[in-house]
């Protein structure tokens, strides 16, 4: 099992001092030291106030935290959990990810997703009503613009015809896609598209607002896993398609304490049932907190 952690600038609303380069500089450097094999930030320009008042958070831009954490460490995996393609013009994403993953020397994950916010997408310009089709298609006009060849692509607000992106990627031909999102949309698109899926735990009560499906239990994700599975053998892909999941109790700005050997079975459990990454979020509401949780999870988990 692989973790990816938390960085805490998405707790804006919680500490300024998390935001800080030197904050941010400090906290990536225990990640590494404590063993994680990634960091990862969320997405949100400017989220809805009612989803906020519900318990949704604020972010810093994704680039700008994760170039921070990448100029302080060596081996840190940087890991976008997840960037809302539509959101943006994809040779504009495109343009971002080549660059951090050029001047990291190749460590980006790219988490991407369709989202699910609407009054964000209103909020952006962008258009909710084709979000699926434009992730696709954005999925598929990065890959050319990685190439570092001239493209030819119209889509659907975008029209480029011999244009050229560089630099390319330091990763070949271009950093792991994992696809975020329960639904049997997201889970073709990743077995299709990408090198991974990002589910999360989701009660069924709560779908219908996420727009996606429920996961309550592991018995729900080892099902989800085994189609992911299937779908991507009827591709005849034959590469390590990664899954990457929140731990159940644990996911970002938990203030669950971890119990290491309820913690141990539950990693057991998923392991068993084809997670290979565990996105997670420690205990922490300041930069002392949250670095003495960054030691002890490394010193009783992943060592």
């Amino acid at each position: 099992m692989k973790y990816s952690l938390q960085l805490p600038t998405d707790r804006v609303e919680r500490s300024d001092d998390f935001l800080r380069l030197d904050r941010i500089a400090e906290v990536a450097r225990a990640i590494e030291d404590a063993g994680y094999d990634a960091c990862y930030v969320t997405e949100h320009p400017i989220p809805g106030n009612e989803w906020l008042r519900g318990g949704g958070h604020h972010s810093l831009d994704p680039f700008v935290a994760l170039t921070a954490a990448a100029a302080a460490t060596k081996t840190l995996r940087l890991h976008t959990n997840l960037i809302v393609l539509p959101y943006r013009n994809p040779f504009l994403t495109a343009k971002s990810i080549a660059s951090l993953d050029v001047v990291s020397e190749g460590r980006v994950i790219m988490g991407v997703g369709a989202g699910y916010m609407e009054d964000e997408y209103e909020a952006l310009g962008a258009d909710f009503a084709n979000r699926n089709e434009l992730t696709d298609e954005a999925i598929a006009t990065m890959k050319q613009a990685w190439s570092g060849s001239s493209v030819t692509a119209k889509g659907m607000a975008f029209d480029a015809q011999h244009n050229t992106a560089l630099p390319a990627p330091f990763q070949h031909p271009h950093p792991p896609l994992w696809i975020g999102g329960n639904s049997p949309r997201a889970i073709r698109r990743a077995a299709e598209l990408g090198q991974g899926w990002s589910p999360f735990p989701l009660p069924r009560s709560h779908a219908g607002r996420v727009r996606t499906s429920a996961i309550e239990t592991i018995d729900d994700l080892a099902e989800k896993i085994r189609q992911y599975h299937e779908l991507a053998r009827a591709t005849g892909r034959e590469d390590v398609v990664d899954v990457n999941f929140v731990p159940f109790g644990h996911g970002m700005n938990s203030q669950q304490p971890i119990i290491a050997s309820a913690f141990r079975e539950q990693v057991s459990a998923l392991e068993a049932a084809g997670v290979t990454w565990l996105s997670l979020g420690l205990p922490g509401l300041d930069p002392k907190s949250y670095l003495e949780s960054i030691l002890t999870f490394g010193k009783e988990i992943i060592a």
